[in-house]
């Protein structure tokens, strides 16, 4: 899986995964989620990094940002997961790894890509069954974004309104939740591996000019299923009965945001 800072491409919107070691759930107490989030605000403090969406979970982060160009996503992520980790040890008086040893960036097209994500990581909680609705779970930035704090904010919600082509913070607020709402009434909210174990997802045209970016992509096979086009490891993620030419695809984004599109 590809480390955020293997690829840099100024303005390419990154989705990150960063999981606890095995899996444990070390980040399951609020406390531990808050310092997570505290780090992460040093961090666009500090560097600059330019956060779209993020949530941390019982057992792992995900993180939604954009590439500035000035290698501030690596930066970021060493002192948001170093610090996390010592805090924690030192608390608990526990030794060893608190993190995978690499965290795996997906590049996001923005061609209506970007909205989806959003409203893939804004579900986390609901899909894992912990909530029913993804306001109730606190360390998240749709909470935050709906209840943008007067200090201490993370998401920069004036390039995410560009980003999404909405005009001013009520009309974000109010076509995220609508995305939001739309999407847990579909009757396959499930989890989907293509965001986060995927090299990058996207329409065609964007899959392959990010292959041709990097040499170390250009034989990496590029998929469909679900209506999501991938670019993913030598090890599909996808079901080959399920996955369908890409051609089928070109010129058509086939994603579900309900009648907020």
């Amino acid at each position: 899986m590809p480390r955020a800072n293997r690829i840099s491409i100024p303005g390419q919107i990154w989705h990150i995964t960063h999981r606890c070691h095995h899996r444990e759930f070390l980040l399951r107490f609020a406390r531990d989620r808050r310092r997570w989030r505290h780090w992460l605000f040093q961090a666009r403090k500090r560097f600059g990094l330019c956060v779209l969406n993020y949530i941390a979970t019982s057992n792992h982060v995900h993180l939604l940002v954009k590439d500035q160009g000035h290698s501030e996503i690596a930066s970021s992520m060493q002192l948001i997961a170093g610090r996390t980790g010592q805090e924690y040890n030192l608390r608990k008086q526990r030794r060893g790894a608190f993190w995978e040893d690499r965290y795996h960036a997906t590049a996001v097209d923005r061609d209506g890509y970007l909205a989806r994500c959003m409203v893939y990581i804004n579900l986390n909680m609901v899909r894992a069954g912990a909530v029913s609705h993804p306001g109730q779970w606190e360390v998240s930035g749709f909470r935050e974004i709906r209840q943008p704090p007067m200090r201490y904010r993370i998401i920069d919600l004036e390039e995410l309104q560009r980003l999404l082509d909405v005009d001013g913070l009520d009309r974000l607020q109010k076509t995220l939740a609508g995305w939001t709402e739309s999407a847990m009434q579909h009757p396959e909210m499930k989890r989907d591996p293509a965001w986060s174990e995927s090299v990058a997802v996207g329409n065609p045209e964007f899959l392959e000019a990010f292959q041709s970016s990097a040499s170390h992509l250009r034989h990496r096979e590029i998929s469909a299923a679900d209506g999501i086009c991938s670019l993913h490891e030598n090890q599909s993620p996808y079901d080959a009965s399920s996955a369908y030419k890409i051609g089928h695809l070109r010129g058509e984004n086939r994603i579900f945001l309900g009648n907020n599109q």
